[in-house]
């Protein structure tokens, strides 16, 4: 059996994960040239141009995306197969690759992985966080975490924390000398510490609502960042207001660094779910680490 089209097939999936053939050679252990000579052989053999390449960038054609969509979750579960069958009767060994926004961390991942690693010392977990949406079939993750709305409707859920709200918080500084907002459209006279969205690079607008009336406020600043974390430090310093997720401001809010401002207008999400597409549930290590995650889930709640 020529087993050549097996290993460029597995050459290909680390470079279209990663992006980068150089980042697929020194996962794989091999040269650039290697791996980029594994790509052309297997495009070559299916007569199709798989990815495109610039001296800046690789992506994925259309055809290289199918592959990618079709081929990667059936190799991952026969490399966790072969690693499965080195182990002891009943353990799991296997690899995990999770998806996760930075805000989501010391509520949904932290928690988790010191019991789950514990459990089964033989299951790699890998978490990328990242800030931006991500499909997760096509760039070779066996599960993201997100909030509900944001998860497309073909995905299974599960449920990793409560519904929470989203605030508009200052520093008591702040408002003292700049005034407290009343009405959604009083943001726009606000110095707002704003956020740049990873997935398409716009000003996040920030979202309130009340009974059945939504507002979209495109509010403006001298600072921009991409993470919450720093737009809510920042706040605690008296340099605008900032948008978060509740439970990532209780503590300077217990301790009065900030304030909430708004409070009539600020929306609830239905909280952050771990999401898988149905086929991975037929992988051993992700089926434990949804185990784990909603065990330890539901005995916070």
């Amino acid at each position: 059996m020529n087993t050549a089209p097996f290993t460029q097939l597995q050459v290909f999936l680390a470079v279209a994960r990663l992006s980068s053939f150089s980042n697929a050679a020194r996962e794989l252990g091999v040269s650039t040239p290697a791996v980029s000579q594994a790509v052309r052989q297997l495009e070559a053999q299916l007569r199709v141009v798989l990815l495109t390449r610039t001296t800046r960038s690789v992506a994925l054609t259309d055809a290289g995306r199918r592959l990618v969509e079709g081929a990667g979750p059936a190799l991952g579960q026969a490399i966790a197969a072969l690693a499965q069958a080195s182990a002891q009767p009943g353990e799991v060994v296997g690899r995990v690759r999770l998806s996760v926004p930075r805000a989501a961390v010391p509520y949904v991942i932290t928690p988790v992985l010191p019991t789950f690693r514990a459990r089964h010392p033989r299951v790699e977990v890998e978490v990328v966080v990242e800030e931006r949406f991500v499909d997760i079939v096509a760039e070779g993750y066996d599960a993201g975490v997100r909030l509900s709305e944001a998860i497309e409707r073909d995905m299974v859920q599960v449920r990793l924390t409560d519904a929470f709200r989203f605030v508009v918080v200052g520093s008591p500084d702040y408002l003292a000398r700049h005034g407290t907002p009343l009405r959604p459209e009083d943001l726009l006279r606000h110095e707002c510490v704003t956020f740049r969205t990873g997935t398409t690079g716009a000003i996040y607008a920030w979202e309130l609502e009340r009974g059945r009336k939504n507002w979209r406020v495109p509010v403006r600043g001298g600072v921009v960042t991409n993470t919450s974390q720093l737009s809510v430090s920042l706040a605690e310093q008296g340099m605008g207001l900032a948008y978060a997720f509740e439970p990532m401001v209780e503590e300077p809010l217990r301790a009065g660094r900030l304030k909430r401002v708004l409070e009539p207008y600020s929306p609830t999400v239905p909280g952050f779910f771990l999401y898988f597409p149905s086929r991975a549930q037929r992988s051993p290590a992700l089926r434990l680490f949804v185990d784990t995650a909603r065990e330890l889930a539901a005995r916070s709640a």
